[in-house]
């Protein structure tokens, strides 16, 4: 008697708790989002003045030099995103004011022992300056111009504590100039990311006084990439001090090496 009289009332308890946690979570604010996004990016990049809640919101995208540094850029205008669970995980939508004609479309597939990301083939144009946040050295070379980001087939999956890369990124940086040099535009560069079992990068100049060229590949999780860069002759006065910042000096050209 006592058990058939309790029921009603646990079923109701357990209903209202259960609504209650489904409006919770279709309300859960944009920060529920955004604050695990900003750890994971280990502060460089922060999501300012975030609104909306975590599956339908905004923010305004800042890069930063890191926990205790003072360096940030502002991206214009305001990032936008939308999610929403679709087959086996989640459809993601970007938006950027300034920088995307299209929307970039993500599907986020978790499975056992890590995840996976797709995004579908891209096209987005970014301002140059935004780089400065980052710190040393963006900050001292304070670069402007354009940056064209095209992707294609690109993946990135989780799996037990590796992330494999698939598919390919080109940035094309024109028109780039930089305080440290009175040229203005310097050159215009292309930087080509192939994914695959040992991802590779490489830079090419398209044209400009200043040339730069170079290739790389990760190994493990660190890069290994060795360039070159060097001026015409007639600019070499004007290009010395960024020489000196881009690697070390052997004459009219500097040697890159990372790793």
């Amino acid at each position: 008697m006592t058990r058939q009289t309790r029921s009603p009332w646990s079923w109701a308890v357990a209903g209202a708790l259960a609504g209650l946690l489904l409006v919770t979570l279709v309300q859960a604010p944009a920060r529920w989002l955004t604050e695990p996004l900003q750890r994971a990016f280990n502060q460089r990049l922060l999501f300012e003045d975030a609104r909306g809640t975590l599956w339908n919101g905004s923010a305004r995208l800042v890069l930063s030099g890191g926990t205790g540094s003072n360096d940030a850029a502002v991206l214009p205008g305001r990032m936008s995103w939308m999610i929403r669970p679709g087959g086996s995980g989640l459809q993601v939508q970007l938006q950027a004011d300034c920088c995307m004609q299209q929307a970039w479309r993500l599907s986020v597939q978790p499975h056992w022992g890590g995840a996976s990301l797709v995004l579908a083939d891209s096209l987005s144009q970014w301002p140059a300056h935004w780089l400065t946040g980052l710190g040393t050295p963006w900050n001292t070379v304070q670069a402007e111009g354009q940056l064209t980001l095209a992707t294609q087939g690109l993946t990135l999956q989780w799996a037990a504590g590796h992330v494999l890369l698939g598919g390919r990124a080109q940035l094309d940086a024109t028109q780039i100039s930089s305080r440290l040099s009175t040229l203005k535009p310097m050159g215009s560069y292309r930087i080509v990311l192939l994914g695959g079992a040992t991802p590779s990068i490489a830079i090419e100049t398209l044209e400009g006084s200043l040339q730069l060229s170079g290739t790389g590949q990760w190994v493990g999780s660190k890069l290994r990439f060795e360039g070159l860069a060097s001026a015409a002759p007639e600019r070499l006065e004007a290009l010395s001090n960024l020489l000196n910042i881009i690697g070390r000096r052997d004459g009219a050209r500097a040697i890159i090496k990372v790793g």
